[in-house]
Parts: C-alpha cells; sequence; structure tokens
C-alpha cells in the first residue's frame, strides 16, 4: 500500500512564526510535497512579515468562500510552497501576562474545532506541540501523528501552590491527549528519555516514541556569502555568531559573558560578537531579555563589541553564517537544536553546551566544542578559533559533511514519510 497512492495530511501547529519548531514544521511540508503528497498546515497565527519565506508566497484561495461569510473566524494568510489556513488569531494570547498555557490551548482546539466543522477528513493529522486537540480530531477518524518536541509540564514553571494548582488539569490532560495518538516522534533520544520519565503512565503501557530527528537542507547552505552586508558589522572584521530566540532559557548571556573573557585576553579589539534570532514583540519575555542583554553587555564595557540583530531576515542570517568564525550554542538541556545543523550545514562549527541534543548532533573535537554551560568554559572553546583560523575551517568541513550523511532534509522526508504510513497501518 506504501508508496501507491497519494495521501492528504494536515499539519496542526499553533504558532507559525520562526523557531525551530517552526522550521521542522515547514520541512515537513515541503518534504510531504516533494514526496507527492497533499499537505495543508493549519495554525492560529501566521505573520507574512515574521515567518520562513517558504511560507509567503502567492495567495491562497482555496478556502476563500468562507473566508467571506466568517471573516472573523477563518483568515486566510499568504501561502507558498504549500497553503497555510489561519483560524482563531483574534483570540488572546494571555490574559493581563497571564493564563498563557490556557490561552494556548484554547487557540489551538479552536483551529482543530475549524479543521473538523470546515474541511474533508485527511488521512493523517501531524499535531505538533499542543496534544490537547488530539481527540478533536479523532472525530472524522483521521490517524494522529503528534510530535512531541519536549513534555510542556517539564517547560511550565511549578513553583507555587496556586501554579501547580494551575497546571495540575493541564497536565493531566497533556499525559492523557498524548496517549491517544497513533503515533508519537520525538525530536532526539534526549526527548525519547525524558519522555519515559515524565509520562510514566504512557511508557507503563509500552508506548515508546519514534525518534525522528530535525533536518537541515544542507544544498541551501553548499554557497553562501562570505561577506555579511550588515550596518554595524565592518567587511572583514572576524564575529561569533549566536543565533537564539529572545528567552532566558537560551541562556544567551552566556555567550556575552564568554565573550567578555575572550576580549580580555586577545590584542585583536575588532573581533565582535553577534546576537541574532527570533524576536516577537508581542512576546514580554523576548522584549525583556533583549533589554537584559543590552543592559548586560553595557554593564561588561563590551558593549561596542556586541552587535544584536532580533529577527533578522533569512537572507541576513544565511550571510551571517557564510562568513562568521562559528556559531555559540548556549542552551542547556536543549530538546535537540535546530541551529547547529544550519551552522554545519554551513560549514561552520559550533561550540555548544554537553547536554540535550547537541550531544547527538555536534562531534565533539571534530565539528565543535561540546562544553561545560560556564563562561570560562565556553570562552576557552572560542579562544581556540582566535588562535588558529585554520581550525575554523577544517571542522567546518567536517561537520558540513556529518550533516549531509545524518540529518539532511531528504532523509528526514524519508523517515517521516514511513512513520505516516505506520499510523495509517494501525
Amino acid at each position: 500500500m506504501e508508496g501507491k497512492r497519494k495521501l492528504s495530511v494536515a499539519i496542526c501547529h499553533p504558532d507559525l512564526g520562526i523557531g525551530g519548531a517552526e522550521r521542522l514544521i515547514v520541512d515537513a511540508a515541503l518534504e510531504l510535497k516533494n514526496n507527492g503528497h497533499d499537505v495543508r498546515v493549519f495554525t492560529a497565527h501566521h505573520d507574512p512579515r515574521r515567518c520562513f519565506e517558504e511560507t509567503v508566497n502567492g495567495k491562497d484561495e482555496s478556502f476563500a468562500f468562507f473566508s467571506k461569510v466568517a471573516p472573523r473566524i477563518s483568515f486566510l494568510f499568504f501561502q507558498g510552497s504549500f497553503p497555510v489556513t489561519v483560524y482563531g488569531d483574534f483570540l488572546p494570547r494571555n490574559v493581563w501576562n497571564k493564563l498563557h498555557a490556557i490561552c494556548a490551548y484554547i487557540r489551538c482546539v479552536f483551529v482543530a474545532v475549524c479543521m473538523v466543522l470546515f474541511w474533508p477528513k485527511f488521512d493523517v493529522v501531524l499535531v505538533d506541540q499542543v496534544s490537547a486537540v488530539i481527540p478533536i480530531l479523532k472525530i472524522k477518524r483521521s490517524k494522529i501523528v503528534f510530535y512531541c518536541h519536549f513534555p510542556d509540564l517539564l517547560l511550565a514553571p511549578h513553583t507555587t501552590t496556586i501554579k501547580r494548582l494551575y497546571r495540575k488539569p493541564i497536565d493531566w490532560l497533556e499525559e492523557t491527549t498524548t496517549g491517544m495518538a497513533d503515533r508519537i516522534l520525538v525530536n532526539s533520544n534526549f526527548t525519547a528519555s525524558t519522555f519515559a520519565r515524565t509520562f510514566r503512565k504512557l511508557h507503563a503501557r509500552g508506548l515508546r516514541p519514534s525518534v525522528l530527528y530535525p533536518a537541515v537542507d544542507v544544498e541551501q547552505f553548499a554557497s553562501l556569502p562570505e561577506k555579511a552586508n550588515v550596518d554595524g558589522l565592518p567587511a572583514e572584521t572576524p564575529f561569533f555568531l549566536s543565533i537564539n530566540r529572545f528567552e532566558r532559557k537560551k541562556n544567551v548571556s552566556l555567550a556575552v559573558s564568554a565573550f567578555d573573557i575572550v576580549l580580555s585576553q586577545i590584542e585583536n579589539t575588532q573581533v565582535k560578537l553577534v546576537l541574532a534570532g527570533g524576536f516577537d514583540r508581542r512576546v514580554t519575555e523576548n522584549c525583556e531579555v533583549l533589554d537584559d542583554l543590552q543592559d548586560l553587555a553595557r554593564k561588561l564595557g563590551i558593549s561596542e563589541h556586541v552587535l544584536f540583530l532580533p529577527s533578522c531576515s533569512t537572507q541576513t542570517r544565511d550571510e551571517l553564517l557564510g562568513s562568521c568564525v562559528c556559531v555559540i550554542y548556549t542552551p542547556s538541556d536543549e530538546h535537540f537544536g535546530i541551529v547547529p545543523l544550519e551552522a554545519m550545514a554551513a560549514g561552520k562549527p559550533v561550540i555548544a553546551c554537553r547536554s540535550g541534543g547537541p550531544m547527538e548532533s555536534v562531534l565533539h573535537a571534530k565539528t565543535g566544542f561540546l562544553c561545560d554551560p560556564k563562561p570560562a568554559a565556553f570562552a576557552s572553546a572560542m579562544l581556540e578559533f582566535v588562535k588558529d583560523p585554520n581550525l575554523a575551517k577544517s571542522m567546518g568541513s567536517s561537520a558540513r559533511s556529518h550533516v549531509r550523511d545524518r540529518f539532511s532534509r531528504q532523509t528526514f522526508g524519508s523517515r517521516l514519510v514511513q512513520e505516516l504510513w505506520c499510523a495509517l497501518s494501525r
């Protein structure tokens, strides 16, 4: 049966912005289409000004009728290589900067209800991040594949009695609905082991998720420009690059503190640190983290050596990857991390924490360095590249080969299609 007919696949994702999870969804949609299947992405938010370019070309008119009948309920945004349908963007993301989880669940449930009410049955629905929609989407007997980047209950704070009471039904709902999926995928062996420790009831039932590593389009990074056309970054200036969303869990301050140590030990004061990544002014944490990082650079007296580029375009990101010395990746216990893959595909070594997903993607002392999450440890690795510029080139070459062999988008697409067929065979 596999490969003999075209599948109709829907992807349900909370917020199609810019980030590792969103990159995975875009890659999944592109690869499913490349493999000859029909695919459509449903989401609660998609801003053409802040998203991956593959989602913003042309216009989706296939459901324009409903948009005219109920414009406040359905918003069909621009679409590129695959159609993107948006429902429920009018619903709040929080209430007085509180209740983020409940609001996220409500928005996603609204998306799922609209999918059930206004669309025919899909063969498979790939649900990303929010498992609460699974029982709704199963109403039409579609097979459900759930992609778990990390158990949400471990990401949420449980620091006070009120927060624990608030989270208890949400955490119960997460485990219960996750167990209703026909197939569960995770992004790394690290997440798979965390999944088993966290969802003990599911583990006791014999439920074991499959590992499907995120991927990168290696050819996209094959011939990047060697100079970045960025204000504040003169040509030929050597620089270290950090690409991360401006969130506290990304621990970008580690890169700033490590760079301060580097500057204190070298004579070349032209070296810079560039902090680029996803930034959304709607998100209070993004604004606070950016302010904190700028304050830290000022307190350390290195502001003139640190360049902030929040929400840079894909073109600018590619220019930065093509011309940087190496990429600094600072999150600890990261579930997987797409940035190290992009960096290595671009032929750049990576300095990352010795934990989580990078342990499975970065080869220590071959494609980069895995370090303790301490400024001195990161600074020591950064100084290796300052002292020996050829080291970055040799490691970068090994890194590109490593990614092409294990993490190409074609490999990801082939594995994903296999997982969808496995779900259909249940």
